[in-house]
């Protein structure tokens, strides 16, 4: 019984750490306070018109996702969503601004940042898991004056062979 013990409470660690990761187990009608409790001090956080707030936790540069979790204005968790897909990528349009793109994805990696002076434009990454379950990256590219999108592209990182060449499906896995 006494051996059982470390094991036990090695397990139950484990698994409080992967809830911490993405709320897991996190209920609509939790209170703000438990997600902060069980995910830590968000990365980013904003009043939303209504009252209610979003907190953003993105889980990089290696990670794959970026979790908003959005609570209404009594305090109250309403939804917690990965933002890191192609369904929000879509949302980003030419002319949108670098806060319009912080409230859609969260902030990038800020290593993988790039400014190219020749033609003026900022370019921020992030790493996700595509819809063939392959690690790619998504980059938003601003015009560094204005500050406003230009452009997006979205490439696996196969094809730009980051980290070698082979098959990196089994990173994506779930």
């Amino acid at each position: 019984m006494v051996r059982r013990f470390p094991v036990i409470l090695l397990i139950v660690s484990l698994l409080a750490g992967c809830a911490a990761y993405d709320g897991f187990g996190l209920q609509p009608g939790s209170r703000i306070e438990d997600v902060e409790q069980l995910m830590g001090v968000p990365a980013m956080r904003w009043t939303e018109a209504d009252g209610g707030q979003t907190l953003v936790y993105p889980r990089g540069p290696m990670g794959y996702h970026t979790f908003f979790v959005r609570g209404d204005a009594m305090g109250y968790l309403v939804s917690r969503e990965n933002v890191l897909d192609m369904r929000h990528f879509a949302r980003i349009q030419a002319g949108m601004t670098t806060d319009d793109v912080l409230r859609t994805l969260g902030p990038p990696v800020p290593a993988w940042t790039v400014y190219f002076k020749a033609r003026d434009e900022l370019v921020w990454e992030w790493r996700y898991c595509d819809d063939w379950n392959e690690p790619a990256r998504f980059n938003v590219l601003f015009d560094a004056t204005a500050m406003r999108v230009r452009s997006t592209l979205t490439a696996t990182e196969r094809s730009r062979n980051v980290f070698g060449g082979g098959d990196r499906r089994m990173w994506c896995s779930h």
